[in-house]
């Protein structure tokens, strides 16, 4: 994982203040008790030489949802923070890159009822390549099935990017980084693939394209923009449980998510999956993909806030 590389400026409740001040107080509550919610976006540099962020009011409202589950109230407006996500480019002078908004409780009261603190936001924005490497999305990675299981939508607020659901995912991610691979996959309570450790997931069999329900895992929004391409080209998809070892005699398998965006998975629990390469569905939304966040397909330009 490459380090955060420093800009000028960060958004902190309201203003932009430079990167060494953004700072939070020890006694931060959500630095405690992981109460916090947050947003992964991305900015890409057009073909024609524009910036634009990838479907941004739909993860803003993501944004305010996850607060709404979790009882936090943004004291800001969806179109103050979206205006903010655009002008964190802007001053750092940033062409392309990460976008991370986040809320989270302040500094006041202690214990887990506390009700009077400030609910703060911050946005930050960041220089930063695929997540899982420009040969894992080119050629493949190699993953594991973990064993952490993924929440139980009685446990964790499932449909909130909640900051504490991401103990689990670190926990599984470093499970099987340590073992040698590149990415987990992991089950639901029942058994069934649930998602990655930070992705969705989908694979084909025979020329139709499977991936799991939402249940346990977060409703991705580059699994939405996936979704509707397949629709639209009239792809058959079918979304049910799936056990793990249909992964293993799968055609191909590709993770989906903004920071991973669409990565192949080659081997599975030591399995080659298909041929052992990308497979030809896999690299059509591959294809299609970053032509539309790249501005060049016309009929989505919609998903495109320039800056």
């Amino acid at each position: 994982m490459a380090k955060v590389q420093k800009v000028e400026k960060i958004w902190l409740d309201g203003e932009m203040i430079p990167w060494d001040q953004a700072n939070v107080h020890i006694l931060t509550h959500t630095l405690h008790y992981g109460m916090g919610v947050f947003e992964g976006i991305r900015c890409y540099e057009c073909d024609d030489g524009r910036s634009a962020i990838f479907r941004l009011p739909e993860h803003v409202n993501r944004l305010y949802d996850s607060a709404h589950i979790l009882l936090m109230d943004i004291p800001f407006a969806k179109d103050k923070i979206m205006n903010a996500c655009q002008e964190i480019f802007r001053v750092n002078q940033l062409k392309s890159g990460y976008l991370r908004p986040i809320a989270f409780i302040g500094d006041g009261e202690m214990g887990l009822f506390a009700t009077s603190n400030p609910i703060r936001v911050g946005i930050i924005a960041w220089p930063w390549g695929t997540y899982l490497g420009e040969e894992g999305v080119k050629n493949g990675i190699r993953a594991k099935v973990s064993s952490y299981t993924r929440h139980h939508v009685n446990i964790a607020m499932t449909k909130s990017k909640a900051v504490s659901n991401y103990q689990n995912s670190i926990l599984a991610k470093r499970e099987a980084v340590l073992a040698g691979y590149d990415e987990t996959i992991m089950l639901d309570p029942e058994g069934y693939v649930s998602e990655a450790s930070g992705e969705n997931i989908f694979f084909t069999k025979n020329g139709t394209v499977f991936t799991p329900p939402t249940t346990s895992a977060l409703q991705g929004i580059t699994r939405d923009t996936i979704l509707t391409l397949f629709g639209e080209h009239k792809l058959k998809v079918v979304e049910r449980n799936i056990s793990r070892d249909e992964l293993y005699v799968a055609d191909e398998i590709f993770l989906c998510g903004t920071a991973a965006e669409i990565t192949p998975v080659r081997e599975l629990d030591n399995r080659q999956i298909g041929t052992g390469k990308p497979g030809p569905i896999t690299q059509k939304v591959q294809e299609q993909f970053f032509k539309i966040v790249k501005g060049s397909l016309p009929q989505y330009q919609e998903w495109l806030t320039y800056l």
